[in-house]
């Protein structure tokens, strides 16, 4: 028999409805949700075909593994299946992307720590090269707490042909940079972003760089020069986010 896991919130099932249905076993809502969301969910399993069981929240509760973040519905899909592109997301989104691109970070606990502020902030998917990067290891995936099943992580081959791309979709991308000249909480920026933080270290490649858009410094008023990556990821998307409204 094929492994099963779960995933939750309306953004990520939807998404797998929409391009992945038949990898979908099951949907499970909570009993008590009858808004707009949960109508718009149903129209899509109903759609493909896919059964969606009312429950309670103690039962979501334990399929999410204790994540009160599940939005009230939860998903069992086939492990055999994982792989979402960037099209994926962007394609099915209808709100301003919202995305976190992560340039070469090779500690899994870091990756890990900043899925689990992409999921909380809301964003809709992380993006990281494929190569020179830690990637989604089982350390990455448990110090996530469930954001690496919630959260799309998408990598690619050539990220700033991505960062290129994402220009021309009207994303607006910016990048977090020690030497920028423009303070974090003094600038302005377009609602749809995408977010690009660097390797622990030595930051983002120079590449990278080049393909951002704008460059945003956090300020940094103590004795100490950097922060931690996971710590600056949740720094500017809580910002972000806090402009965007909820």
């Amino acid at each position: 028999m094929s492994q099963t896991r779960f995933i939750h919130g309306f953004h990520a099932i939807i998404a797998k409805l929409r391009h992945q249905p038949d990898a979908i076993l099951e949907i499970f809502i909570n009993a008590d949700r009858h808004d707009a969301r949960a109508r718009d969910l149903m129209r899509h399993a109903e759609l493909h075909a896919v059964k969606v069981v009312p429950v309670d929240a103690k039962r979501l509760a334990g399929m999410a593994g204790g994540d009160t973040r599940h939005q009230g519905v939860v998903a069992k899909v086939s492990g055999e299946s994982r792989h979402v592109t960037l099209d994926d997301v962007l394609d099915t989104l209808e709100e301003p992307a919202f995305l976190l691109v992560l340039d070469g970070i090779q500690d899994p606990h870091n990756l890990g720590a900043c899925l689990r502020v992409a999921d909380a902030v809301g964003a809709h998917a992380v993006i990281a090269p494929k190569d020179r990067a830690v990637g989604l290891t089982q350390t990455a995936i448990k110090v996530a707490s469930g954001a690496a099943e919630s959260v799309p992580y998408i990598t690619v081959t050539n990220l700033a042909r991505t960062l290129r791309e994402l220009r021309e979709r009207e994303i607006w991308v910016v990048g977090a940079d020690a030497d920028a000249k423009d303070d974090l909480y003094a600038v302005q920026w377009p609602v749809a972003t995408a977010w690009v933080l660097g390797a622990e270290g030595d930051g983002m490649r120079r590449l990278t760089r080049e393909n951002c858009n704008q460059l945003v410094t956090i300020p940094m008023l103590g004795s100490v020069q950097s922060l931690n990556v996971s710590v600056a990821t949740g720094v500017c998307l809580y910002e972000a986010r806090r402009r965007r409204g909820n």
